[in-house]
């Protein structure tokens, strides 16, 4: 009787041990890629917010942008950003990816989807362009295009608000090749990964009217989900919460 009881005991004690060490569910990846002009620090709020609510965060910064700013050459040119992003997947070894992507940053994530597609578990879209094979920024803006032109000075896009002389964290001036270079998309298993577009509105305004309304028809084509955010282009800093619920509810959290 008392070798039975022992034996019970030592089974439910196994038991509990078993259980009390389970090993908890695996912590969501993200790696935001920021868009141009700008760097890993226009996400430091929303890194923050998603990493309180128990994920892990990457946010590269571009070659030639943010804190690589001293690296800016006028060769640096859209596969280079790309190459960024895939190197810090691979050195870190990441797997089951959320990969996001907001504005320019949509032409560097599809590079990087079609390079690792095996490493991307969701693509996520934010007010991001929605390149094609042999696509560039200026090819996929048509006329408006001409803007952009007007602004490049010695093979960098310099906008308005760019100002000499303003302390950082702050926006560069982003080498003009960038929204040059065609992209070259080889690996139909990137058609595979999981893909949303979220498209900002500001409030007032309709979505038919955003600057990237054209790029969220054409994930509409593509039969992706598409949901609108109430913030302007830079969510990350006008609806960084509302921003993070979006990316968590992707994300299947």
């Amino acid at each position: 009787m008392k070798r039975c009881l022992y034996l019970l005991l030592s089974m439910m004690a196994t038991s509990f041990c078993l259980s009390g060490n389970a090993q908890s569910p695996a912590k969501p990846i993200y790696v935001i890629v920021h868009g141009a002009w700008g760097g890993s620090w226009a996400f430091k709020k929303v890194d923050s917010l998603l990493t309180e609510k128990g994920a892990v965060v990457y946010r590269p910064s571009l070659t030639g942008q943010g804190e690589r700013v001293h690296l800016a050459t006028t060769s640096v040119g859209l596969d280079t950003h790309i190459k960024d992003v895939v190197n810090m997947i691979l050195y870190e070894d990441l797997h089951d990816v959320i990969l996001v992507g907001h504005s320019y940053g949509g032409m560097v994530v599809t590079g990087v989807a079609d390079s690792l597609p095996g490493r991307i578990k969701k693509l996520i879209y934010l007010d991001a362009f929605v390149p094609e094979n042999g696509e560039s920024v200026e090819s996929i803006q048509g006329s408006r295009a001409e803007g952009i032109r007007k602004m490049v000075v010695n093979g960098f896009i310099v906008p308005p608000w760019v100002a000499a002389g303003k302390m950082p964290p702050k926006d560069v001036p982003h080498p003009y090749k960038t929204f040059t270079d065609a992209i070259s998309l080889n690996n139909k298993e990137r058609l595979k990964i999981p893909t949303t577009y979220i498209l900002t509105v500001e409030k007032g305004k309709e979505a038919k009217a955003d600057d990237f309304a054209s790029q969220a028809e054409r994930a509409w084509k593509k039969g992706w989900p598409i949901l609108v955010l109430e913030a302007d282009h830079n969510a990350q800093w006008s609806a960084p919460e509302a921003l993070v619920d979006m990316l968590r509810k992707v994300g299947g959290e």
